[in-house]
């Protein structure tokens, strides 16, 4: 059995946090929330397990404990 990595879109991840669309996005820049991936030219989603640990614990969730890709700064690469 595989174990697949499941993506979420926007409206998921706002309604399963219930942060606002402003507010997610404002957390992604400070570093605090999961960043996005790519998923087509103009979509993106979020890995489900990323956004599982942010609810785990939401006050301490860093970017650096969550590094899925090559290494950005908080706010690049939003598209």
């Amino acid at each position: 059995m595989s174990n697949v990595e499941k993506i979420i879109r926007l409206k998921t991840v706002l309604s399963r946090t219930g942060l606002s669309r402003t507010t997610l996005y404002r957390k992604i820049a400070e570093g605090t929330f999961p960043r996005q991936v790519k998923i087509s030219v103009h979509g993106a989603g979020w890995h489900e397990s990323a956004i599982n640990r942010w609810i785990a614990d939401p006050a301490a969730w860093r970017v650096d404990h969550d590094d899925r890709g090559p290494d950005k700064r908080a706010g690049h690469g939003q598209g």
